[in-house]
């Protein structure tokens, strides 16, 4: 099933009728729930009801607010939603730090990898170095070739003046995609009982994601290639409504898990699932991680 990512960027009132969200604009609309993966409020002037609220949380949808900025800067995830969530914050308290490095390490590996494939999809021919970079990648990323490869990386698919830290169209539509994936990461985390807060690899004790920015680095060079095939297009500084809905939409786009091509959102239930399967005892072999394969979105189905 291809889910929906609902974003609004104009004055509405969101309700809950029957099973179905009902937004009411110019012209209303009405999206079933069951269909809804993300909604994303990118207005001021929206009005959201308690009873839409507790539909989010009923069936498992991630809700987007966004700041003065219109960057996402909070996401809304269900409580409690799993039966075993005490057993599992058990688990992943308990989880031995060699398995840990280790798992962060595979982790690792295949985002330098994704980087790599992201350069030869946008055409760079100088991807060969983060191939060498992913295969010096040591338990618990000891050396450090995260850094060193998106040191390497980010300057050779922008442009040697690019900076992360600059203000742009590029880093603001990066940090757009990122947080869309980072909260429907979180999503799935919350919905089979795992903690976000608790990393493997990410600790900091004022951030509610740990556990979603180590799940998340994989995924980041589909942003990145997304972002870089867009540029010739831009003729704004800004982010527009529809380039925010072009990285929303990025969550029904195909990456390749060892199972098969499936959607983002599908390739996050199953990452989760094999990370279950890691806090039980499994190795960092039973991590099932997405290879990046290119801009495959797939339609919605109407």
């Amino acid at each position: 099933m291809v889910w929906r990512s609902v974003v609004i960027s104009q004055p509405a009132k969101l309700k809950r009728e029957h099973f179905s969200l009902v937004v009411e604009q110019d012209r209303s609309a009405r999206v079933p729930f069951e269909d809804i993966a993300v909604i994303v409020l990118n207005h001021r002037e929206i009005t959201i009801t308690h009873p839409v609220l507790s539909a989010c949380g009923e069936y498992g949808i991630a809700l987007y607010s966004t700041g003065n900025n219109h960057q996402p800067n909070g996401v809304f995830t269900p409580f409690l939603s799993h039966s075993r969530a005490t057993r599992m914050l058990r688990l992943q308290l308990g989880i031995d730090k060699p398995s840990a490095k280790r798992a962060w390490a595979e982790i690792v590996k295949v985002k330098i990898s994704n980087q790599g494939a992201c350069l030869r999809l946008s055409g760079k021919p100088e991807s060969d170095r983060l191939d060498s970079y992913a295969r010096r990648v040591r338990s618990g990323d000891s050396e450090n070739m995260e850094a060193q490869a998106s040191a390497y990386y980010f300057p050779q698919l922008f442009g040697r003046g690019f900076d992360r830290s600059q203000e742009s169209w590029i880093n603001a539509a990066l940090d757009y995609g990122y947080a869309i994936i980072r909260g429907a990461i979180a999503r799935a985390l919350v919905a089979h009982g795992l903690m976000p807060s608790i990393g493997l690899f990410h600790r900091s004790e004022q951030n509610a994601f740990n556990l979603a920015d180590d799940m998340i680095e994989p995924f980041r060079p589909l942003v990145d290639l997304h972002v870089f095939k867009a540029l010739p297009t831009i003729t704004d500084g800004a982010l527009v409504p529809s380039d925010k809905v072009a990285l929303v939409a990025l969550l029904n786009n195909d990456v390749l898990m060892p199972s098969g091509q499936m959607t983002v959102l599908s390739a996050i239930e199953h990452t989760t699932e094999a990370l279950t399967r890691l806090y039980n005892g499994g190795s960092e072999n039973v991590l099932e991680l997405p290879r990046l394969i290119g801009l495959r979105q797939r339609p919605i189905e109407v």
